[in-house]
C-alpha cells in the first residue's frame, strides 16, 4: 500500500515542526496548518487521507475543525489531539467525528502506531470490497465461450493487452457482442485486479449527472452538492474505469476526459486542485467512431487517445460455430435459475438456431435460451419452445431452397417437391446429398453453394462440418 497523505493542523510551531519532520522520513506525504482555517483549505486542495487536529486552535475550535472536514469528506480520518485530556472531550471528539484520540505531549512510537492501525483499516476497507465483488463472480477469458478462428485470436490478444500496466482500450461491436465481459475480463487478469473495478453507462445518465459521477464534485457546486463527492475516477484509484457507450457523450465530457488521459489528474466539478490519478480506462462504443469523427459529434484527438488498443468484437453472425457451445452454456445456467433439468438440445433446435441471423447477438441468445428453458417440459430443449420468429424465418429459408432433381425418388410434381418412398427416407442423407451435390456443381465454391442452397456461407460451413463432408 502506498504511503498516506497526512494534514498537520497545529498552532504550536515546535510540534507542528517535529511531526512533519518525524513523518516525512517515514515516507508520508505531510501539509501543515496552524490555524482551523488554513488546514481546512489545504484539507480541499490536497485531499489527504489522515489529518491530526489540535483541540486548541486560534479562532476556531478543533471540534468544529473536526464537523466541517468530515462535512466535506465523511471518509477522511481524523486524529485528535489535545493536552487537556478528558473523558468528555474524547467523547465529543468521537461523536463529531474523529476516529482517534491522542493526548500531548505523545511520543513518536504512538503515532506511528495510530497510523499503521490506520493503514490496517484502509487495507482491510478494500479486502471487504474486493471479497464482495468476488463474492458476484469474477469474469475471466475462461468464462468466455468462443470457439472460432476469429474470436480465439482477439481473445489472445486481450490477455497480452490486459498484462500491460495502463494501455488505454477502446472495444468496439455491435450491441449485444459481450463488450462488458471482456472489459470484466481484461481487468480481472491485469496486474490491477485487486483494485476496483467501477463502470458507468454514459448513455444511460444526462449531461450534468454524468459529469458529476465520473468527476465528482466540491461541497457547493451546485444546488444539490451538499458534501464533497468523490468521481468514479478517484473511486477507481489503481484500478479500471470501463466507460459503456462513450460514443453519446458530449463535447464538454469529451474535452475533460481527454484531459484525465493526457495528463492522469481530475478535477471536482466546482474544484480548484488537480487530483492525481493512476487508472486505466476501457471504453465501450456500437457506434462507428470514424464516421463520428466526421460529423464532428466526436473529437477527433480523444478518439485517437482512446484507440491505443482497439479490438472490435465480432458478431454472433459471424461466427456460427459458436453458438451450439452457447446455447449449450445458457442452458446449463437457466436450469439452475429455474430449477430444470434440461440436459440436451434436438437437432431441430440446433439448427433453427444456426440458421438464425441473431441482430441482438449473444444478449439475443441468452434471452432466448431463457425462454425456452422456461416453456420446455422435457428434458432435451424442443425446436417447439423456441420463439417463433426463429421458427418461421428458418422455414421460409428451407421453403426456398432448391432441391437437386438427382436426389429425387420418383418424378415430382414442382421443382421443390419430394416423393417420399413406401420404405421411407432418411432426411439427414437427403440433405447431406444436397450439400455434396451442390458443392459439386459449385466446384467447391461455398459463396456460390450457399448461394444455390439459400442459406448463408455461415450456415453451410456448419452442415459441411455436422456431416464431415
Amino acid at each position: 500500500m502506498k504511503q498516506l497523505k497526512v494534514l498537520i493542523i497545529e498552532d504550536e510551531k515546535l510540534i507542528r515542526w517535529s511531526l512533519e519532520k518525524h513523518l516525512t522520513k517515514k515516507g508520508y506525504t505531510v501539509f501543515t496548518a496552524e490555524s482551523g482555517e488554513e488546514g481546512i483549505k489545504l484539507f480541499e486542495a490536497n485531499h489527504p487521507e489522515v489529518v491530526f487536529v489540535d483541540n486548541k486552535l486560534p479562532n476556531m475550535q478543533g471540534l468544529d475543525v473536526v464537523l466541517k472536514l468530515k462535512s466535506i469528506d465523511d471518509e477522511a480520518i481524523i486524529v485528535f489531539m489535545t493536552a487537556f485530556g478528558s473523558i468528555e472531550t474524547a467523547v465529543n471528539a468521537m461523536k463529531a467525528g474523529a476516529g482517534e484520540y491522542v493526548n500531548k505531549p505523545f511520543a513518536f512510537e504512538e503515532i506511528e502506531v495510530i497510523l499503521d492501525n490506520i493503514k490496517n483499516k484502509i487495507s482491510i476497507i478494500k479486502e471487504i470490497q474486493l471479497l464482495r465483488r468476488q463474492q458476484k463472480g469474477i469474469i475471466t477469458f475462461d468464462h468466455i465461450i468462443g470457439e472460432s478462428a476469429l474470436f480465439k485470436q482477439i481473445v489472445q490478444l486481450s490477455k497480452k493487452i490486459a498484462r500491460t500496466k495502463s494501455t488505454t482500450i477502446l472495444l468496439l461491436g455491435e450491441s449485444g457482442t459481450g463488450k462488458d465481459m471482456f472489459a470484466h475480463a481484461i481487468h480481472n487478469e491485469s496486474t490491477r485486479n485487486d483494485k476496483p473495478f467501477v463502470t458507468i453507462n454514459c448513455s444511460s445518465l444526462p449531461e450534468s449527472l454524468l459529469e458529476s459521477e465520473l468527476f465528482g464534485h466540491e461541497k457547493g457546486a451546485f444546488t444539490d452538492a451538499r458534501q464533497l463527492k468523490k468521481g468514479l475516477f478517484e473511486i477507481a484509484e489503481g484500478g479500471t474505469v470501463f466507460l459503456d457507450e462513450i460514443g453519446e457523450i458530449n463535447q464538454s465530457t469529451q474535452i475533460k476526459l481527454l484531459g484525465v488521459l493526457e495528463n492522469r489528474v481530475v478535477r471536482r466539478i466546482g474544484g480548484t486542485a488537480n487530483i492525481p490519478v493512476d487508472i486505466r480506462i476501457i471504453a465501450a462504443t456500437n457506434r462507428d467512431l470514424v464516421k463520428a469523427v466526421d460529423e464532428k459529434s466526436f473529437r477527433e484527438d480523444l478518439y485517437y487517445r482512446l484507440k491505443v488498443f482497439q479490438l472490435t468484437l465480432p458478431s454472433l453472425r459471424e461466427r456460427k460455430e459458436d453458438v451450439p457451445n452457447l446455447a449449450r452454456y445458457f442452458i446449463q445456467y437457466f436450469n439452475g435459475q429455474f430449477q430444470k433439468n434440461i440436459n440436451n438440445i434436438s437437432n431441430a433446435a440446433l439448427q433453427l438456431l444456426m440458421m438464425y441471423d441473431w441482430p441482438g447477438n449473444i444478449r439475443e441468445l441468452r434471452n432466448v435460451i431463457e425462454r425456452a428453458v422456461i416453456l420446455e417440459n422435457m428434458s432435451t430443449l424442443q425446436a417447439e419452445s423456441l420463439p417463433g420468429e426463429i421458427v418461421s424465418l428458418a422455414e421460409n429459408i428451407i421453403s426456398k431452397a432448391p432441391i437437386h432433381k438427382d436426389i429425387q425418388i420418383e418424378k415430382p410434381q414442382s421443382a421443390y417437391e419430394i416423393i417420399i418412398p413406401t420404405e421411407g427416407l432418411s432426411l439427414y442423407e437427403v440433405e447431406k446429398q444436397i450439400i455434396i451435390q451442390a458443392l459439386q456443381k459449385t466446384e467447391n465454391n461455398q459463396t456460390k453453394t450457399s448461394k444455390l442452397l439459400g442459406i448463408s456461407r455461415d450456415v453451410l460451413w456448419y452442415k459441411v462440418k455436422k456431416y464431415r463432408i
